[in-house]
């Protein structure tokens, strides 16, 4: 059974102006990748101050995937990775529904993409359920621990630790969330028999699969964390060295594991020898243990919660709320172009740049301040989205031709501190399209690339708890939103989203990447509905990003040429890789329109 907490948002129904397409080939070429609560506003306490956030590098890229638009006609599926995506497009060729593929496609990546997601992690999961007619959102956020208290990451000295001394080991890792996620909504929403979705996967972890590029090149990169706990180690290493692309890897464990999910459902894994295997991996992880005990699994709940929705020109963009800042901060970035033309600003002109970056500061101000687990603290959404808000600060940008050199966070109701907490990219998105019209866009995630770095039952544990602020009172004595508490779900970034027409699904789309997820979301929704890109395109066109401190802009891209004038307007530049794995699917009138991110391994499929 679901835990359904519906918390007071309801739809926005305002609509923006009318919205047109156009598509000039000649500005697709040169940005496409390959070619390269009404409340007013009051003066807030303090001025963000840069955050952990940009001290930590985004999963490197293993270079591109060419990728082009995809048509379908009845059903389409996409993720980050070919054997997800196929286990997916083959439960909807026997007629699955859009949840059954997603169970495939999750289940799969948990072995074929194992530094992302997995039956240890957790997800936010956006669905349409076409004959209810009907959008709702679910919560399996992984949980802290009851005996986790605010000091849970803060050394004897009282100072927060640092950041990978608190990940790898037990002491970072939360009650999973994706085993009961699966059963719960296969129970309300599946056609196809539970135990038939398992086949691929089982198959696969049995007979073997081939490492991909991708999944390598994190091994190399992760060569510490993996060594440090021997069955972590003689998975991923070895003979002592990193698995190379192309092995054909086994993992009998995991099979075991996932045809136990198969024929028992998700008990095993919250309250069986599944879950006493969870126990003693965390409890007793050498070094660094962690609190998880038997009644915290047990105690586990998905949530199902009222989606977060923001008008945006004809659209409604809806998503996770709290404890995830997805929605809530693509609302606020939204809700403040909505102010502004970008479709005559245009892609090439800097000053779409700069409505995009300075948007997206005040957005994370808020996100620093506001946005916490709402079981523990009150998150003013609709405040945070409303034009009431949003419109005012719009006016601050536009009364410059310059980058706003302060941006404060909104003041509503009861101030906390600031809180900054560590987000790394090692997330997936999958996207999923029904014959019947049924939708899913789902973010899943174990948080740092592969997670804690502990495994059981043949899969990676998650570190989800290092998503809360270390310190949990800020430089002022107030308490941090997002600080730890037993029993607290952390905050997240994660952004799966499904864009409204008319009251009927156009669009689902979201992306891994830590909290550069909103970023790289916001700038795939600005270029398909303002600058007329379709979704591939949009997709493929260099990330630029803003998270407060500086504006991150692709490496080896055409933006990176955007770099010197957004210098002029005041902004700090970095130019880096920013691996990005957004999935998109257009639900059309004449049928489907597949994207997926060149940047890593998705593939798209359909009929």
């Amino acid at each position: 059974m679901f835990f359904n907490r519906r918390s007071s948002e309801k739809y926005l129904n305002e609509k923006g102006a009318d919205m047109k397409f156009s598509f000039g080939l000649n500005l697709l070429a040169a940005l496409v990748l390959a070619a390269c609560a009404h409340q007013p506003m009051q003066k807030p306490d303090a001025a963000p101050v840069p955050t952990a956030v940009d001290n930590h590098a985004p999963e490197q890229g293993t270079g591109l995937t060419e990728q082009k638009l995809i048509r379908a006609k009845h059903y389409m599926a996409a993720s980050a990775n070919p054997l997800a995506t196929e286990a997916g497009y083959e439960v909807l060729k026997r007629g699955g529904s859009a949840i059954d593929a997603m169970i495939a496609m999750q289940t799969t990546l948990g072995l074929t993409e194992p530094q992302s997601s997995g039956l240890g992690g957790g997800a936010f999961l956006v669905y349409w359920d076409n004959k209810a007619k009907k959008l709702t959102t679910f919560d399996a956020r992984e949980t802290a621990p009851k005996a986790a208290t605010p000091a849970l990451f803060l050394d004897e000295n009282g100072k927060p630790m640092g950041f990978m001394n608190a990940v790898v080991g037990g002491r970072s890792v939360g009650v999973p969330g994706i085993p009961k996620l699966l059963e719960d909504v296969h129970k309300r929403y599946g056609k196809l028999p539970w135990a038939s979705l398992f086949d691929k996967p089982i198959a696969l972890a049995e007979q073997g699969f081939t490492v991909s590029p991708r999944m390598a090149k994190s091994i190399e990169q992760n060569l510490e964390p993996l060594k440090r706990y021997p069955q972590t180690a003689a998975y991923f290493l070895p003979d002592g060295k990193p698995l190379a692309a192309g092995t054909v890897l086994k993992n009998p464990e995991f099979a075991r594991s996932v045809r136990l999910l198969s024929e028992k459902g998700s008990a095993p894994f919250y309250q069986g020898e599944q879950a006493q295997n969870i126990v003693r991996a965390v409890t007793g992880a050498v070094d660094n243990p962690g609190k998880i005990s038997m009644a915290d699994l047990k105690n586990y709940r998905v949530i199902e919660r009222e989606p977060v929705c923001a008008p945006y020109r004809e659209y409604e963009v809806c998503g996770m709320g709290a404890p995830s800042s997805g929605a809530i901060a693509l609302g606020e970035i939204l809700g403040v172009l909505q102010n502004q033309d970008m479709k005559a600003l245009g892609a090439e002109n800097i000053h779409s740049w700069r409505w995009i970056g300075d948007a997206s500061r005040i957005a994370f101000a808020d996100r620093d301040y506001y946005v916490g687990d709402p079981a523990f603290v009150n998150v003013p959404t609709r405040a945070l989205i409303s034009q009431a808000y949003l419109k005012p600060r719009a006016e601050e940008i536009r009364q410059s031709d310059k980058a706003l050199e302060n941006i404060q966070a909104g003041k509503f109701g009861k101030a906390y501190a600031q809180g900054m907490a560590v987000e790394l990219p090692s997330t997936s998105h999958l996207v999923v399209v029904d014959k019947d019209g049924n939708v899913v866009s789902m973010t899943t995630s174990i948080e740092n690339a592969f997670g804690s770095g502990l495994m059981a039952n043949g899969y990676l544990l998650n570190n989800e708890l290092t998503d809360f602020a270390f310190n949990p009172v800020g430089a002022d004595g107030k308490t941090v939103a997002n600080s730890v508490a037993g029993g607290k779900r952390p905050r997240s970034s994660m952004a799966p989203t499904i864009v409204m027409k008319d009251g009927k699904p156009y669009l689902a789309v979201g992306s891994p990447g830590g909290s550069r997820i909103i970023g790289f979301v916001a700038k795939t929704l600005v270029a398909h509905i303002d600058w007329g890109m379709d979704i591939q395109a949009a997709i493929s066109l260099p990330n630029m990003l803003n998270r407060g401190s500086q504006y991150e802009i692709e490496e080896k891209t055409a933006a990176a040429d955007k770099a010197a004038a957004l210098e002029k307007l005041g902004y700090k530049v970095q130019i880096r890789d920013l691996n990005s794995g957004v999935q998109g699917i257009v639900i059309g009138k004449d049928g489907l329109l597949g994207g997926a991110d060149p940047r890593r391994e998705g593939k798209v499929m359909g009929d």
